[in-house]
C-alpha cells in the first residue's frame, strides 16, 4: 500500500487523537504513494499534515466498511481497499463530523477520487470513472482481513 511517513509520529489528529492501526502503529494507508504525491501537490493542506489526515479520515472510515458495502456503489475492490461511488456533498458530511477545515475536506476528497483515477488507468476504466466522479465522490476504505473475511 502507499503509506507515507508523515515525519510526525502517529498522533496526527485534528482533535489529537491517535490515529493508529493498533499497537501504537500509524495506520496503513489505502492510497498509493503517487496518490499522496500528487494530493500534496495540488491541495492546499500542509504536506506534513497530509499523511496524519488521511490516517484520521481512514480510522473514521473502517468501522463503516459494512455500511458502505451495502449502502453504495463498489465501483473497485481488491485485496487493498475497496472503492465506493457515494452521493455528491458527502465528503463535506464526513468533514462536519471529524470537524475538519473545508481545505482538509478538499484534501481528502482529492487523494480518494486520484486514487480512483490511478485504478481506473491500470484496469483501463479511466473514462468510466472519471464520467462516474462527475456526479458522485469516491470513498477509499481499507481492506483487513477481519474486515474482508
Amino acid at each position: 500500500m502507499g503509506d507515507v511517513s508523515d515525519g510526525g509520529g502517529a498522533n496526527g489528529g485534528a482533535d489529537g487523537t491517535d490515529a493508529t492501526g493498533g499497537a501504537g502503529e500509524p495506520q496503513a494507508l489505502p492510497l498509493d504513494g503517487d496518490v499522496l504525491m500528487y494530493t500534496g501537490a495540488t491541495a492546499s493542506v500542509a504536506p506534513e499534515r497530509l499523511a496524519p489526515l488521511l490516517r484520521e479520515v481512514q480510522s473514521h472510515l473502517d468501522p463503516q466498511f459494512e455500511a458502505y458495502a451495502r449502502s453504495y456503489e463498489r465501483a473497485h475492490a481488491d485485496e487493498e481497499r475497496a472503492v465506493f461511488l457515494v452521493p455528491d456533498g458527502h465528503w463535506t458530511d464526513v468533514g462536519s463530523e471529524l470537524g475538519l477545515p473545508e481545505r482538509e475536506v478538499d484534501a481528502v476528497r482529492r487523494a480518494h477520487a486520484q486514487q480512483l483515477r490511478r485504478i481506473g488507468t491500470r484496469t483501463d476504466r479511466r473514462e468510466e470513472l472519471e464520467t462516474a466522479l462527475e456526479i458522485r465522490e469516491a470513498v477509499v476504505v481499507g481492506r483487513r482481513s477481519s474486515v474482508c473475511d
